[in-house]
């Protein structure tokens, strides 16, 4: 009887990795590129931009210089091209094309020019309460009714719907006794002849706030 003897096979050795390795090569830069993207990122991050904010409320269509404005940092990251920084200044002959609240960041669409504006603000005379909350911003439905020929009045009628209030002022007499609010409402420029032309004939206006419009 014989026996075998099997001798093992040596076990096969690891190569020290080469620098001309594709694969080392590869994985290093992908390392790296990873890092230099979160350094990126972190930075921006941190980065601080000086835009503009209100100083007051402003209404459309008012005209607006540096003065009117304040510059603070802030971080706005991908957005920041979005906000007038204070760098660039207000530019000549602007106006507010929307409603500006005090401590609110500007926009680049919040300003513009007079001619740009696609809606006029209109001053109304309401002698009716409005709800309390009313303010600049609100939404409301503009109502006239024309005189008839007994010295009263015709059915109301719907002129406007959903008109945003950009300024209002409340007048009280001395003694309190009679009270009306004076309004601007932006009216587009399609609307302007009807309700002008209610208020040159004497119509009683009644404002309704419309609350529900999402406008």
């Amino acid at each position: 009887m014989s026996l075998t003897t099997t001798v093992p096979a040596p076990a096969p050795r690891l190569k020290k990795p080469s620098w001309k390795d594709p694969r080392l090569l590869l994985g290093i830069l992908l390392v790296l590129s990873s890092t230099a993207g979160v350094v990126a990122l972190v930075g921006s991050a941190d980065q601080t931009t000086e835009v503009l904010v209100a100083d007051r409320n402003i209404p459309v269509g008012t005209p607006v210089s540096a003065g009117d404005f304040a510059a603070v940092p802030v971080r706005l990251g991908e957005v920041s091209g979005s906000y007038l920084p204070a760098a660039d200044g207000i530019p000549d002959g602007s106006v507010a094309s929307s409603l500006l609240r005090k401590g609110e960041l500007v926009a680049r669409s919040d300003l513009g020019t007079a001619d740009g504006l696609d809606r006029k603000p209109v001053g109304l005379r309401v002698d009716d309460l409005l709800p309390s909350g009313t303010q600049a911003g609100s939404r409301v439905d503009v109502w006239v009714a024309l005189p008839d020929e007994r010295n009263g009045f015709k059915e109301p009628q719907k002129i406007l719907t959903a008109a945003e209030i950009s300024e209002l002022t409340v007048d009280e007499s001395v003694l309190g006794a009679n009270r009306s609010t004076q309004i601007l409402v932006l009216v587009e420029d399609g609307d302007l002849p009807g309700l002008l032309s209610a208020q040159s004939n004497g119509a009683r206006i009644a404002v309704v706030p419309n609350p529900g419009s999402g406008t």
